[in-house]
């Protein structure tokens, strides 16, 4: 087949800063166009023009032959072309089938809602491309996986010849990947074009034709799936060869500075116990669905426990909040940065300094000259790429997001930070800063608490790694015991048969 939609010289600028430049790309019906980069590489940029959320400063866009402008997304969306984003925003106390066809709801000959008709329509619409959700159910009750389907059902309804998907598995498990690779081979048969942005190089091998590689903001090349290898893709992404992704050096370990004893809440977790030390990067591991979460924001002071007890050095601590737990030296950067890490209203400074501005207040004034030094030696520190400490922290890409949440807790001169999925969402060349950042903490006195679906990251950073099961701890294993089989092994059994 032919190029059904192709993008011209794009070119593309946020706050005089050009994100896009002279970009120029072709995608065909019947084929799985993988887009990636590093974070800050314009792929999402590029899709969102695609997409009628932004109009380029340059460039063309030709669809089916035809020069189209797109003035919004339902300008777009009326050109066949859907878009689905990383974050969700379902409406959660509607109907599967209301959030399929808002604004579009058949109604009977009285003008109201044909509530019959709206579930058949979303039932049949199901069955065609192999879906097994209730129309009825509330969207409230579904896993991030059925919301996928959902939107891509959504998307399918819209007769989309063009579907954009943005790490559509960022957040689901391997068994409900499958459930989703099944859905876009069956979309692909029937000759609509995926575009697909990931950041997961298996997951890019196992779905992609054709693969397009940006990087700051340039397209590098395009070329067929079949003529690249993980070592030639990292190799385009980041301009340079990657021997070493995760900057280890072996820790010696010092004395107990968190110990985590017989912690339970009740329908969450049973009866934790753990250690770590000074300079230590403690891996902690598990299942979707483990408490591995849950338990970390206990001891943050986000959810209170039911028994156990928690001690700093030694001493017994009672950490009933957040602020408790910041008072001990205990920093959370969170699973989800933009929800729970960011304040994504503000400036880039207003988020590095929030956590410790009443270090700067003298004579009952905030002392805008010191907090200033301390963002932008933070920011140089940290080497977050960003225009100014004014810049909104919105339009950073991930990983640098992720930076400024760790420069937060940086500042608050915390000991002890735990870090909940600390590279989720960003690219390879990102994971590497982070990592790199991480050893460095550690080298310097920190101690590190990583919580990781990933397990080459936990196998490549881990000085020790603990293993939770179900709410239960399963197994705690020393550096040489750490391996895919090991975690695995420990992840998938009951506490009671270790």
């Amino acid at each position: 087949m032919g190029a059904y939609l192709q993008l011209k010289n794009i070119s593309k600028l946020f706050y005089h800063v050009k994100v896009l430049d002279q970009v120029s790309v072709d995608f065909e019906q019947g084929e799985i166009h993988v887009v990636i980069g590093e974070n800050g590489a314009g792929k999402s940029t590029l899709m969102k023009i695609v997409a009628g959320f932004f109009k380029p400063e340059e460039g063309q866009i030709i669809l089916d032959g035809q020069e189209v402008s797109f003035q919004n997304p339902l300008d777009a969306i009326g050109h066949h072309i859907s878009m689905i984003h990383q974050e969700l925003m379902p409406i959660p106390h509607l109907t599967v089938a209301q959030n399929i066809y808002l604004g579009r709801e058949p109604v009977n000959r009285l003008g109201l809602l044909d509530h019959a008709a709206l579930n058949q329509k979303a039932k049949e619409l199901f069955e065609m491309i192999g879906v097994d959700i209730n129309p009825k159910a509330l969207m409230c009750s579904l896993s991030t996986a059925q919301v996928q389907l959902v939107e891509i059902a959504k998307a399918v309804s819209f007769q989309s010849k063009i579907l954009i998907m943005d790490e559509p598995t960022s957040a689901i498990s391997d068994k409900e990947i499958e459930k989703l690779y099944d859905l876009i081979f069956k979309l692909k048969a029937d000759g609509v074009a995926i575009v697909f942005i990931s950041h997961k190089l298996d997951e890019i091998f196992r779905v992609a034709d054709k693969i397009t590689v940006l990087r700051d903001g340039v397209l590098v090349d395009t070329k067929n799936a079949c003529e690249l290898n993980k070592d030639l893709l990292i190799s385009m992404m980041i301009g340079r060869d990657l021997t070493n992704i995760y900057y280890k050096v072996p820790a010696q370990l010092g004395e107990p500075v968190l110990e985590v004893c017989n912690l339970s809440k009740a329908g969450l977790f049973h009866d934790i116990s753990f250690t770590l030390h000074k300079n230590e990067i403690l891996g902690v591991s598990g299942l979707m669905g483990a408490g591995r979460t849950e338990v970390m924001e206990t001891i943050f002071g986000m959810i209170r426990p039911d028994s156990g007890e928690i001690r700093i050095h030694g001493q017994p601590v009672e950490i009933n909040s957040p602020s408790d737990a910041q008072k001990h030296g205990i920093a959370l950067i969170p699973e989800d940065r933009k929800i729970l890490g960011l304040n994504l209203k503000d400036s880039t400074g207003f988020n590095v300094s929030i956590c410790s501005i009443s270090n700067f207040i003298k004579a009952f004034m905030v002392d805008n000259s010191s907090e200033n030094e301390a963002i932008e030696r933070m920011i140089r520190d940290l080497n977050i790429k960003v225009n100014s400490r004014k810049t909104p922290v919105v339009s950073l890409s991930g990983g640098n997001q992720q930076k400024v949440v760790i420069a937060k807790w940086l500042l608050t001169e915390a000991d002890i930070l735990i870090m909940d999925e600390p590279t989720r969402g960003i690219d390879i060349g990102a994971k590497t800063e982070i990592y790199k950042l991480i050893t460095q903490l550690v080298q310097n006195g920190k101690s590190v608490i990583m919580v990781s679906s990933e397990l080459p990251e936990i196998i490549g950073m881990s000085d020790r790694v603990i293993v939770l099961c179900e709410g239960k701890l399963t197994g705690e294993l020393t550096k040489d015991e750490i391996s895919q089989q090991a975690i695995m092994r420990h992840a998938t059994q009951q506490a009671a048969t270790h």
